[in-house]
């Protein structure tokens, strides 16, 4: 078959295919981003579809607008104002899905051989999705405060790089949380540049511990009186469901004209019905109680991982403490391999996720990412004393 040249460079998502070997009920998963679905509001999305059907029933089956039911747009700008950021409805696009727009942002921005600038590590996921369209990556360095704000100025001063992709609530795959004078270095590294931001927001709405920091979007703002070089990506997956595949993102008019353009050559609208009966949803029910009961839970089962990391396993092996969201960041000492480790561990029947997947230009490879959001306290204290116990296996000479 004569495929397309980019598809030679792009391979599957590691995660997915761990996820196949996680169906076995005796494998304990700490692999996939998945939130707990114990928590899914099943009864109240149920009222709020058959709401749908019975008073919109005609519309919400029909073919709709690219840039999304209105409004569902309008609540989504409603409630980013009430956590200090402020977009109109018109910013807005409705997403298959935040990851969606990572696609989309590609399109419009990347031609073969453009630079990237990413962190390092980076969500696999959004390598996967750039890598496509075949630019070349600059990993930034990390710390407990965020990017290197040093690395980020020396690059977008440098080069000539499209965009910078970042995490700063919560980062898949570390959990770090950027601190506000980091945003704010961030910011004034950028509009000082024609580098755009790309600020993916999955997991903001998770914070179990401190207080919420204002996004670098907003900081941006107010260096310059506007935002017109910031692209913000959310998405309900993690505040109502994943299942339903809903996301947006926000941005200025002249990036949203191109994104509506290349949206329409994808999928045309996203799904009307689903996006009506998450406004139904919305409106009708406390999302706040959902996502407080959430938060509890994933303090709980954080607590709980970090507990079992720092009495099982020896002090030369570290993890991040994320402040909410779904990952903590495992280094072991650079002598194990986290493949090696990886491959025992599967026979231990546990599963989490190597660090060299999150990495464009080389590197984890004696980190791994551990999800505590999708198994309770009593699974993890289980699956953590099974991989302690392949890492002391592993300090043996037979082992090696």
């Amino acid at each position: 078959m004569r495929f397309a040249g980019r598809m030679g460079s792009v391979h599957r998502s590691f995660i997915r295919e761990i996820l196949k070997a996680a169906v076995d009920p005796q494998i304990i998963s700490f692999a996939g981003g998945l939130p707990n679905p114990r928590f899914f509001p099943v009864r109240e999305l149920d009222e709020a579809a058959h709401k749908v059907l019975a008073t919109d029933g005609e519309a919400a089956l029909q073919y709709s607008t690219t840039e999304g039911y209105l409004p569902l747009r309008e609540k989504i700008a409603e409630r980013y104002a009430a956590r200090g950021t402020h977009v109109s409805a018109d910013q807005i696009l409705i997403l298959n899905g935040s990851q969606q727009g990572l696609d989309l942002t590609a399109k419009i921005f990347l031609d073969k051989g453009d630079e990237v600038l990413v962190e390092s590590p980076s969500y696999l996921a959004a390598l996967q999705s750039f890598g496509l369209f075949e630019p070349c990556f600059h990993g930034l360095g990390m710390d407990e405060h965020g990017v290197d704000a040093a690395q980020l100025v020396e690059a977008v001063s440098s080069g000539k790089p499209k965009f910078f992709y970042a995490i700063p609530n919560f980062q898949n795959p570390c959990g770090i949380t950027y601190s506000e004078e980091r945003r704010r270095q961030v910011a004034r590294a950028l509009v000082s540049s024609d580098t755009v931001l790309v600020e993916d927001d999955p997991y903001g709405e998770i914070r179990f511990l401190g207080t919420d920091i204002p996004s670098v979007r907003t900081f941006m703002e107010a260096e310059t009186g506007g935002a017109e070089s910031a692209i913000l990506l959310g998405t309900f997956s993690k505040i109502v469901s994943p299942g339903m595949r809903l996301g947006w993102m926000c941005a200025g008019a002249e990036i949203m004209e191109r994104l509506v353009i290349a949206k329409q050559a994808a999928d045309l609208h996203s799904n009307e019905f689903t996006q009506r009966v998450v406004y139904r949803y919305l409106c009708d029910y406390d999302v706040g109680e959902y996502i407080g009961r959430t938060r509890a839970a994933y303090r709980r089962q954080r607590d709980a991982m970090v507990a079992a990391a720092r009495t099982l396993f020896p002090a030369e092996v570290t993890c991040t403490q994320p402040e909410g969201g779904m990952f903590l960041w495992m280094t072991l000492p650079p002598r194990i391999s986290s493949l090696d480790f990886f491959e025992k561990a599967l026979e231990r029947k546990v599963t989490f996720v190597p660090g060299q997947a999150f990495f464009a230009d080389g590197g984890g490879a004696n980190a791994l990412r551990l999800n505590f959001s999708n198994t309770d306290e009593a699974v993890i204290a289980e699956g953590m004393q099974r991989l302690a116990q392949v890492y002391m296996e592993m300090q043996t000479p037979t082992a090696r």
